[in-house]
Formats: C-alpha cells, structure tokens, sequence
C-alpha cells in the first residue's frame, strides 16, 4: 500500500513541477524610465542622460526595455519608425507589417506597433511606442517563439497616469 501512494505522490509532484511557470514574472520600476514593466527576472539597469536600458534573461528567452528622450517632439513619430528598422536591417531581414500596440498611458500614435521578427534558430518580437517626448522599445528575443511570454511583457507596461497602483 504504501508503495503505490509513494509511486502517486512522485506522480503529483512531477506534474506539480511540469506546471510551474518557468518565468518568475514581477512588477519593475526602472529608475528614471517613467514606466512600470513586467520582468521574468529581476532586470539589470543601464542609464545615460536622457537614456537608459532595463534588460534581464530567464529561461532562455532575453526581455529589454529600452528608452530616449527626443528634443524634438516632431521627431517622436520618426524615431517610433526608425527604431524596429534599425532592427530589422540588424538582423538582415524585411520589416513586417506592423501590428497595432496599445500600451496604458501611452501617447497615441500611427507608428506605436510591435512586429515579429524571424530568423533562423531565433524570434525577435520588438514593441514601440512614446509618452509624450520619451520614446520606447519593448524586446523579447528567443529560439522559439513564445506568445504567451511576449503578451505577459507587454501586457504589464504602464505609462503616465496608467503607472498608479491598482490600474
């Protein structure tokens, strides 16, 4: 008898293990971003004057969040634009059609979208998008694509009012 609850505990401990998520995702508040972002792992910080750069690996896939400030609030639409092509030229592929991105807070733009970027052994998903004179990108990178990781990420980024606790 108590062989058999012994082989059934190591059953539901098993699948218990295959269940839990393999990313640790948790609230960050990079300083000096103005935005508020989930994280899988805890992001390392990299800061310039008007610029900086959060960004962290978990389970083989690499999140960043990256951001500017543009002088020139006409130049917020073209940087939206010029960051995922620079991307896209980075990686020696096409830029796909753009997908609509809406991120809380964000300033509403044309050029705010994410595209899907593939090569071989790897998918780059990139999101930009602005808060007034400050311009964002979003960046999940992996061997596989993972939808659900990529819709976590950007589904907890929060600007400007949407950054209060409870939204």
């Amino acid at each position: 008898m108590c062989r058999r609850h012994t082989a059934g505990f190591a059953l539901v401990l098993s699948l218990t293990a295959a269940c839990q998520p393999a990313l640790n995702w948790r609230e960050a508040r990079p300083d000096g971003a103005q935005v508020v972002a989930m994280f899988p792992c805890k992001p390392e910080l990299e800061q310039r004057p008007g610029m900086g750069l959060a960004q962290c690996q978990a389970a083989g896939l690499g999140f960043a969040l990256s951001w500017a400030d543009v002088s020139d609030p006409t130049q917020v639409g073209p940087a939206l634009k010029a960051m995922p092509r620079a991307l896209a030229t980075k990686l020696g592929q096409p830029l796909p059609a753009a997908q609509p991105l809406q991120v809380p807070g964000m300033t509403p733009l044309p050029e705010a979208a994410e595209y899907r970027l593939a090569v071989v052994g790897s998918t780059t998903r990139v999101a930009v998008f602005a808060h007034g004179e400050r311009v964002y990108q979003a960046l999940m990178t992996a061997p596989k694509d993972d939808p659900p990781a990529w819709e976590t990420f950007i589904g907890g980024l929060r600007l400007g009012a949407a950054m209060a606790p409870g939204r």
